[in-house]
């Protein structure tokens, strides 16, 4: 007989947050404000592995200034979809280097997913839903795999689905923390003025909320923030911030549509 194979002993990465620690969280930092709170939380290591998703949007750079005041050395994730504005782009380059981020790193579609499933590159005007599922979900769960918990710079007031926004929320196990939450519009516009933080340049040309550019239109005014997103589809969030739904929608096309135009 043979020896008896040997026992690896192993140990366990995988995130373990629960419910019941985001509760917990919920409720010592209720009426705290997002500066504190975050300085608190990193300075504890109290997430753990942790990174901040930036889209590099309209909005963003108030909730990296915040993450800078704690921790400049923090991961700052970017899902570059390829589909991005060239004024995306740039504006992150002079973020970067304004704010003195040191750990910036860019996650972008898996090239064999492409030449599947969206070859001609078009995908995003037949199925939005597949084309977000392949060119931003996909990258970002690939980014989050190394991470217990992740900075998101979601805002209740953007629109109807994000009201009712907790502070700390909990998916697959990692711990999500939305830090700007409850800020509403003028509180945002106080911390670029204080901070004299830089504008995207899209904004002022009447464009609120920023994603790729095929899906992104101007917003008019008395609109959703977010109205300028996907419009004329019925869809109102790319899938990274979908629970329910980890391959942000991708599904088998109708009969009559060609998947390669």
């Amino acid at each position: 007989m043979g020896e008896p194979a040997r026992k690896i002993d192993r140990i366990d990465t995988a995130p373990a947050f629960s419910q019941a620690d985001a509760d917990a969280l919920n409720a010592r930092f209720a009426g705290v404000p997002a500066p504190d709170m975050l300085r608190t939380l990193l300075a504890e290591d109290a997430l753990g592995r942790v990174g901040v998703v930036s889209s590099f949007g309209t909005e963003a750079v108030v909730l990296l200034h915040l993450v800078t005041q704690a921790n400049r050395d923090i991961p700052v994730i970017f899902v570059d979809t390829l589909k991005m504005f060239e004024e995306t782009l740039a504006y992150r380059k002079q973020v970067i280097e304004q704010l003195g981020l040191t750990n910036a790193s860019v996650v972008r579609p898996d090239p064999a997913a492409l030449a599947a499933k969206d070859e001609k590159g078009l995908r995003w005007s037949f199925d939005p839903d597949g084309c977000c599922a392949i060119r931003k979900v996909e990258p970002m769960n690939r980014a989050k795999a190394s991470l217990d918990s992740w900075i998101s710079g979601r805002k209740a007031f953007q629109s109807h689905t994000r009201q009712n926004l907790p502070r700390f929320e909990v998916e697959d196990g990692r711990m999500k923390v939305n830090p700007l939450g409850d800020w509403t519009k003028d509180d945002l516009e106080a911390w670029f003025e204080k901070h004299d933080l830089p504008r995207h340049p899209l904004e002022a040309q009447g464009y609120p909320s920023i994603g790729c550019s095929p899906c992104t239109s101007k917003v008019l005014p008395g609109e959703d923030p977010r109205a300028g997103r996907w419009r004329g589809w019925d869809k109102v969030e790319c899938g990274i911030h979908s629970p329910n739904n980890p391959d942000g929608g991708e599904r088998d096309l109708p009969p009559g549509y060609e998947p390669f135009l």
